[in-house]
């Protein structure tokens, strides 16, 4: 693996001037404005017969700009200025308009394309020239690499209590203070990467250097990144770089009229579950445009780093399509792997690394190939952090299959803990998967119904509200403190918010009622939201003052059947966790030097019964307690 990257970075510098140069390509490939007002336009299309440029400045005439053919499949056009001004102004739709190989007329969408908007009567989207008279300049550096990320997983479009498409400008004035209020330090975008069909979250890319219209402007989301960084919040993209949508209209499929292009031909180059087209990363000239891509996006928007989505499919030939992975070697070196899609991540954390070295990369695996997160230089994959897949699931099938005095101790802690040696994983109790429809959010899954009942404080607390507000709690503290190193949360989840998540579409009869995040909710006292909401905010500024994600692994020193009791000690702090569903405990033994309280999901602040004295402070005696010499009744 590693001589194959190396094979194309040696290449990429004899043939390319190098990876900064090869990977610059955004600001020279599509439409781009000259400083002397002239139009420099340039595409792959290798497929072919002729190339032209239309829209508003010719009158759409379709042969009057025709572009020259270059080698490799390029073509370029350059249009002079007229009167020392822009032939193409800010704010004209164009079209590439392709001559196909049977004589047919094609009218596409750059895949360079910048901004593309569809109006509302119109089914497609429009390419639109942005070239404004003042861009939008970056006041605020971006934060130094954290060492804690605690990361705020967060979608624009839904990210307001009313039922339409939120802005960009209701995310920075509205959203942003909310994320720093609550302790998180990074918040990672989902589909901003322009996407014809809203209910994919963002999955189905159709154009990959726009950012998305329906939020609003390019401006727009580069203020908000910088007021992001104004207020020392990191801001990661969730990259789409595994498939692509199928639409040619609007999209990359077919842009040269052929099936191949950016993609593998035939079976290969498609995705037989997600409906979407492949990459061909073997293809000098895709390399080219994802890495660019990338480049674009760092350095044009100020993003701090990326959350790959779905490196497991693109890792296997089988995608990990009916495939499940117990840790055996052999499922990941062999034939099955798709070497040169590895090969790209490797090239795109490594240009990432040297161009770049304070920006962040995660991946969406849940295959667990070894090295994934360790660096190029030793044959990894290069990336810094791995998301634990596993620990979500965990414990989806233990609220669904599981009495709660049938938990096994044994069996969380060993979820929680199970992670490759020196590879740095986000840990995580649900993400966006969870809160979509078709699945529950945890807090769905321990109240259901009585969520629309009983999560006032007027009314009673029952059996079942009382159950499912402590154990979420619990939860997504075990998981914050045991996990990982790193931390995520979906919007809304940190206080239990109802429901699912569901985008407008045709079965739900295009309804906003389910694609919002009622954050109005924990500002009503009334409610039992709160509780969760405060937990979830002095859980996070804990770790910022104590900084356990970056401290080693815990020490698991209890995790007691019988009892239901797990205790650890991690970053100099103990925590300790009853999860017996009716036994509480006196003079319960446990390993410690000194003891203070600093956090108690039972205090009445965060909706518990308030059983213990937080002004008390103990102190241990030299009595040995699993394999440690001091120790201490709680």
């Amino acid at each position: 693996r590693y001589s194959l990257f190396y094979n194309h970075l040696k290449n990429i510098e004899e043939c390319e001037g190098g990876l900064d140069k090869f990977t610059k390509s955004y600001k020279t490939f599509g439409v781009n404005q000259l400083e002397d007002g002239g139009i420099y336009c340039k595409e792959w299309a290798p497929g072919a017969e002729a190339v032209f440029l239309a829209g508003d400045f010719n009158g759409w005439n379709p042969f009057s700009h025709p572009y020259k053919k270059l080698e490799y499949g390029k073509w370029e056009l350059f249009i002079p200025p007229q009167d020392g001004c822009s032939p193409v102004p800010h704010g004209s739709k164009l079209k590439v308009v392709i001559r196909a190989q049977n004589g047919a007329l094609l009218y596409r969408i750059s895949p360079w394309a910048r901004y593309v908007v569809r109006e509302e009567d119109k089914v497609n989207y429009d390419w639109v020239h942005w070239n404004p008279p003042q861009s939008y300049i970056h006041n605020n550096p971006s934060p130094k690499r954290l060492k804690s990320l605690r990361i705020y997983e967060s979608h624009v479009g839904i990210a307001s209590p009313e039922g339409k498409v939120a802005s960009y400008k209701n995310f920075t004035y509205n959203v942003l203070p909310r994320i720093k209020d609550l302790g998180y330090n990074c918040v990672q975008l989902m589909a901003i990467m322009e996407h014809a069909y809203y209910a994919s979250f963002g999955y189905q890319v159709t154009s990959f250097f726009a950012a998305s219209s329906r939020y609003g402007t390019p401006d727009d989301l580069k203020e908000m990144i910088d007021v992001a960084h104004s207020m020392g919040i990191t801001v990661l993209l969730d990259v789409v770089h595994s498939h692509a949508s199928k639409n040619s209209e609007d999209g990359l499929n077919q842009f040269d009229g052929t099936d191949s292009c950016f993609f593998h031909s035939g079976y290969r180059g498609n995705h037989q579950l997600w409906d979407s087209r492949l990459f061909d990363y073997a293809n000098w000239e895709v390399l080219r445009f994802l890495l660019s891509n990338l480049r674009m996006w760092i350095e044009d928007y100020r993003f701090d780093g990326f959350r790959f989505d779905g490196v497991t499919s693109m890792l296997y030939h089988h995608h990990g399509i009916g495939t499940g992975f117990s840790g055996d070697y052999n499922e990941y070196f062999g034939l099955h792997v798709d070497e040169d899609a590895l090969c790209y991540l490797m090239l795109a954390n490594h240009m990432i690394n040297s161009l770049h070295p304070e920006c962040i990369t995660i991946a969406e695996d849940v295959s667990g190939m070894p090295a994934l997160c360790r660096p190029v230089a030793e044959g990894g994959g290069g990336f810094d952090y791995r998301l634990a897949m596993a620990i979500p699931d965990k414990w989806i099938q233990i609220i669904k299959e599981l009495k709660d005095e049938d938990w096994n101790m044994g069996n969380i802690v060993h979820t929680l803990t199970n992670r490759r040696y020196e590879e740095k994983y986000i840990a995580y109790a649900e993400s966006h998967d969870q809160a979509l429809v078709g699945d529950k959010t945890l807090a769905f899954r321990l109240m259901d119904a009585e969520m629309y009942t009983n999560m006032s404080v007027l009314m009673p607390l029952t059996p079942v509200i009382d159950r499912g507000i402590q154990l979420h709690k619990m939860i997504r503290l075990i998981t914050h403190t045991l996990g990982g190193e790193s931390y995520l949360n979906f919007m809304g989840n940190e206080f239990g918010h109802p429901e699912w998540l569901d985008f407008p579409r045709i079965g739900n009869n295009e309804s906003y009622h389910y694609a919002r995040r009622q954050f109005n909710l924990t500002e009503d006292d009334l409610l039992r939201y709160k509780f969760l909401n405060a937990f979830d905010r002095d859980m996070n500024k804990l770790e910022e003052r104590f900084g356990w994600l970056a401290s080693p692994q815990a020490y698991v020193s209890e995790k007691h059947e019988s009892n239901k009791v797990i205790a650890f000690e991690r970053a100099g702090l103990i925590f300790i966790f009853n999860f017996h569903p009716y036994q509480s405990y006196v003079d319960y033994r446990v390993v410690v030097f000194r003891y203070k309280i600093l956090l108690d999901s039972d205090a009445g602040e965060y909706g518990g019964h308030q059983r213990l004295d937080h002004n008390t402070e103990y102190f241990s005696e030299e009595y040995p307690h699993n394999y440690r010499p001091n120790s201490i009744m709680v």
